[in-house]
């Protein structure tokens, strides 16, 4: 059994089981990726082709607003992310992904990913169950803006992110729950 086979096994039990031949079709699929501790793997201005999944290390997501870069994103082992607006309508993105660990991830051409599903009943319920995954996600964290305290989103993200909030930096942690990093330090010491 090669890697992929591996990858894409995993992905069938995170997001729906599926028969062994539809398991071997998305491993087809899949292309290996070695990437390096500040690597850009889609820059602003490019269009989101790939779905990133990793298989080790931590990337991010981010933008620019104001001159600052505001983290949207962390994705660590066993997570999938992609740039939805720029992936479903195949224009540019103004979201930037960005490794910040050396490590393997695993690209899912998106037009491929439909290709398969258009032939595989399971795989266009799985590409289905992916995109709903994203797209609640997003209104998660839109909601958490909207609605918590910085203590909640902070609460929020040691859950969600358990893996984010030991490795990433405490400015690109403070970025992603929309505070300075001195806030941050607050809420970390029980001060907010």
């Amino acid at each position: 059994m090669n890697e992929e086979h591996t990858i894409a096994k995993s992905l069938s039990e995170i997001i729906l089981p599926l028969p062994q031949e539809e398991v071997e079709v998305l491993a087809s699929i899949l292309k290996r990726k070695e990437v390096y501790k500040g690597e850009t793997l889609l820059s602003e201005g490019n269009v989101g082709k790939d779905l990133f999944y990793v298989h080790l290390g931590l990337l991010r997501q981010y933008y620019f607003k104001d001159g600052r870069d505001i983290t949207e994103h962390f994705i660590s082992e066993k997570e999938m992310a992609l740039c939805i607006i720029s992936t479903f309508r195949q224009e540019p993105t103004k979201l930037i992904v960005e490794a910040l660990e050396n490590g393997v991830i695993y690209l899912i051409p998106y037009l491929r990913l439909i290709e398969i599903s258009e032939k595989y009943t399971l795989l266009a319920t799985f590409h289905r169950r992916l995109l709903e995954l994203s797209l609640i996600m997003s209104q998660e964290k839109a909601d958490s803006w909207r609605f918590e305290t910085a203590r909640e989103r902070y609460n929020r993200f040691l859950v969600e992110f358990p893996e984010a909030a030991k490795r990433a930096s405490i400015n690109h942690i403070a970025s992603y729950l929309l505070m300075t990093p001195e806030s941050l330090s607050r809420v970390r010491a029980g001060a907010l």
